[in-house]
């Protein structure tokens, strides 16, 4: 008894350690570069540092970012491929994300025109459109914005479903006439998922172009279920129903975009809406043709 209690008070005090390693970033980076499995653990909590109330110095640290960026580079060049390696890298890319400074940029742009390592690829193009995010509210771009969109829609290219959809939501957070090529070409995709997530690139961007895509996220029916119902057929409708309130959301940005009315179509698609089995459908409906009858009435 008296070993395990010594080894569970061994393993808080480790892990009381990596959460505390934000008080110092280069800690951070000093245990980043040791070749063990329990690094991952301390780029897990430097990401959540980052997100946390108190990552606003870390954020801007450039020195920090460009540590990060050559420890991802080191890590994808070492030839290591396990678990551990590979978990490093996506939390690696999802703290580069967090950053506030352009200098973040670079090593996310190079993941994410890579290929081979489609996890790490979409990790990279995720996180991009954070720092996107980040970047614009503190006042910042990216030092090369074109060499930035350029990564994103050869990622697009990829034959991974996953990496495709990640690709459709950063596109349409990065904007401009490449990213609205590459969505459109996606909004065509054999793949439900890349297009729905393209049809709201479109949208966020303004794009009219997006209400076939919309309509027909709008148009999923309805699966059948019952208590004895199979987890399977539960998570479709799960999934049905993340589609049409997504779509609903999509069309409301949209709309907000163009201060336009959405085609007739599509606005009789949501009324037909409120009549739907899941309330939360029903709701958004309801919402949507708010915002629709009170751009008319403007």
């Amino acid at each position: 008894p008296g070993l395990i209690v010594a080894i569970i008070v061994c393993v808080w005090l480790a892990f009381h350690w990596l959460a505390h390693l934000g008080n110092d970033p280069q800690a951070y980076v000093r245990t980043l570069r040791r070749a063990n499995e329990g690094r991952w653990q301390a780029a897990l909590n430097l990401a959540n540092d980052l997100r946390g109330p108190g990552g606003g110095r870390l954020k801007s640290d450039v020195a920090l970012a460009e540590e990060l960026g050559s420890i991802l580079e080191d890590e994808v060049t070492s030839g290591r491929t396990g678990e551990q390696s590979q978990t490093l890298r996506l939390y690696l890319c999802r703290a580069l994300g967090e950053f506030t400074v352009p200098e973040a940029a670079p090593p996310l742009v190079k993941r994410a025109a890579a290929s081979g390592d489609n996890e790490t690829t979409q990790a990279a193009v995720e996180a991009l459109a954070v720092l996107a995010t980040n970047l614009n509210e503190a006042g910042r771009s990216f030092a090369d914005p074109r060499q930035v969109v350029e990564a994103v829609v050869a990622a697009s290219r990829s034959a991974e479903a996953g990496v495709r959809n990640s690709c459709g939501f950063t596109l349409g957070v990065l904007g401009g006439e490449e990213s609205v090529e590459a969505l459109l070409r996606l909004a065509a995709d054999d793949n439900v998922d890349v297009r729905a997530n393209a049809a709201l690139g479109l949208a966020r961007l303004g794009r009219s172009e997006a209400y076939d895509t919309l309509a027909e996220m709008l148009a999923a029916p309805d699966i059948e279920t019952t208590a004895a119902s199979s987890d399977e057929e539960q998570s479709r409708r799960y999934k049905r129903v993340l589609l049409v309130v997504n779509a609903l959301r999509g069309l409301a940005v949209l709309v907000d975009a163009t201060e336009e009315q959405p085609p007739a179509a599509v606005t009789k698609q949501v009324e037909n809406l409120q009549a739907d089995k899941v309330a939360e459908v029903r709701s958004s409906a309801t919402a949507m043709l708010t915002k629709i009858a009170r751009l008319g009435s403007d």
